[in-house]
């Protein structure tokens, strides 16, 4: 007797039981592309495709790395230019002078060089601590 229309095997309390189901490329990237959609929601596509949706929302990271594609192409992310006009003032400072720039320079050493694929560079300069460097590390790895 064929059993494979049944479904999983359940324990008591409705947790499976059976051996885990193995999805394909193309069936994790239908189901992604499926969250993507305007107004879907992923808890909605994760139930109604009988997954877990912390399972879907690693594929959704996955397939923002291009881990999902088969082909190991990377989603290029759409970046904007931009232009400072002012400098920033902090609140309770003046506004900073050739000199008092160049002094907070020296005593804000350090850089973040970043070179992209196609040669194109972004450095952020001043003070690199942990929080700099975390929040630059989120930001590119798209946390």
């Amino acid at each position: 007797m064929d059993t494979s229309a049944e479904g999983p095997a359940t324990d008591r309390l409705g947790r499976r039981t059976g051996p885990r189901r193995r999805y394909t490329l193309e069936e994790k990237r239908a189901i992604v592309e499926e969250t993507r959609q305007r107004g879907s929601s992923v808890a909605v596509v994760a139930q109604r495709n009988g997954i877990n949706a912390n399972v879907v929302f690693g594929w959704r990271r996955l397939y923002r790395q291009g881990l999902l594609s088969g082909d190991g192409a990377v989603e290029a992310a759409a970046l904007l230019p931009v232009t400072i006009e002012t400098p920033t003032v902090v609140p309770g400072e003046a506004a900073p002078g050739k000199e008092a720039h160049r002094a907070r320079r020296r005593d804000r050493g350090g850089a973040i060089e970043i070179e992209f694929a196609g040669g194109v560079r972004m450095c952020v300069r001043g003070e690199v601590n942990r929080t700099t460097l975390a929040r630059v590390i989120a930001v590119l790895s798209g946390r």
